[in-house]
């Protein structure tokens, strides 16, 4: 059992830049590939990034790529996604989530979830 919670989110302009962190409960967080996925209104959850357990591996979409990065300190039990170039249609609720193989796109196929964090960028 694996339980996460999402920080950092919050009101930027575009072109700024926020750091998420997810931290998770439990001594198995160091077991789980992470994911990051956001989700605006009226629109599905989509997939923006995912590392593997070990950190040595990352994909991201596409939309994107180059200005985001995932990150993860197994030591702290904590994921990151350093978004840089924020745009506005950047703008919603940012989930973390685990997931024991790696990559995985699909929100169904992952795990745990947290509650989420909202970021709202500006333009």
């Amino acid at each position: 059992q694996v339980q996460l919670e999402e920080s950092g989110g919050g009101l930027v302009q575009a072109g700024g830049s926020l750091r998420l962190s997810c931290a998770a409960s439990g001594r198995t967080f160091s077991s789980y590939a992470m994911g990051w996925f956001r989700q605006a209104p009226g629109k599905e959850r989509e997939f923006v990034a995912a590392i593997v357990w070990s950190g040595t591996a990352r994909s991201y979409a596409d939309s994107v790529k180059g200005r985001f990065t995932i990150s993860r300190d197994n030591t702290k039990n904590t994921a990151y996604l350093q978004m840089n170039g924020l745009k506005p249609e950047d703008t919603a609720v940012y989930y973390c989530a685990a997931a024991l193989q790696y990559p995985l796109t699909k929100p169904a196929q992952y795990m745990y979830w947290g509650q989420g964090t909202q970021v709202t960028v500006s333009s």
